[in-house]
């Protein structure tokens, strides 16, 4: 696709130097019609699956469904939910190979992907801080579909929040202690109802 032709130039970076991490957005990671390309094609091929949890006793669906793609070896585990890799997919590895660029420390071995059906579909406050993830990892998430709020707050300073609109062909890479000092979250938005599917790069330290 042409996510790869497209010029530096026509990519905006903006950086947010927050206290205890750090948060880069590109709101035009993408193109827009690579972006619908990208969107209809993962909505279709992923092998999408809708995970429960149990709170309180009860089981509940996650609020919105997932998939797990990676390297062989790399599972991954987070609220109790343990996921073992599907293949990468060539758009997966395309996507994936692009980040790099303007990340070249990382080389990512697994992302999870989540599609949240309309403005009903959330995922709710929390911080990937896995131990599998290591410390201070580096996440890059990238959006499809429709346009989602991004909040973060920091865990004891309540005056230290960001707050980001998200829409299709966006990036956000979350890096330095930020993990382990901010949350952040995708809210209900009812007026939403249109899908969205988010890619989240990582590095599982197995």
């Amino acid at each position: 696709m042409d996510l790869f032709n497209q010029k530096p130039k026509e990519r905006t970076f903006e950086k947010f130097i927050l206290e205890d991490g750090e948060v880069w957005y590109m709101p035009n990671f993408m193109p827009l019609s690579v972006a619908n390309n990208y969107f209809k094609k993962l909505l279709e091929t992923i092998n999408w699956k809708q995970e429960q949890i149990k709170m309180y006793g009860k089981v509940h669906d996650v609020p919105r469904k997932t998939a797990w793609y990676g390297y062989e070896g790399f599972s991954y585990k987070y609220s109790g939910i343990l996921c073992d890799p599907d293949p990468w997919t060539e758009e997966l590895l395309e996507i994936k190979k692009v980040i790099e660029h303007f990340i070249p420390t990382e080389n990512f071995n697994s992302v999870l992907l989540n599609h949240y059906r309309d403005g009903n579909d959330k995922v709710g406050w929390h911080a990937d801080d896995e131990a599998g993830l290591g410390i201070n990892p580096t996440i890059a998430s990238v959006s499809l579909g429709a346009t989602r709020r991004f909040d973060l707050k920091h865990k004891t300073k309540s005056n230290q929040k960001l707050q980001l609109e998200l829409p299709t062909g966006s990036l956000v890479i979350m890096i330095g202690a930020l993990q382990h000092h901010w949350l952040h979250q995708i809210p209900v938005q009812k007026k939403i109802y249109q899908p969205r599917i988010n890619l989240t790069f990582r590095t599982i330290k197995n």
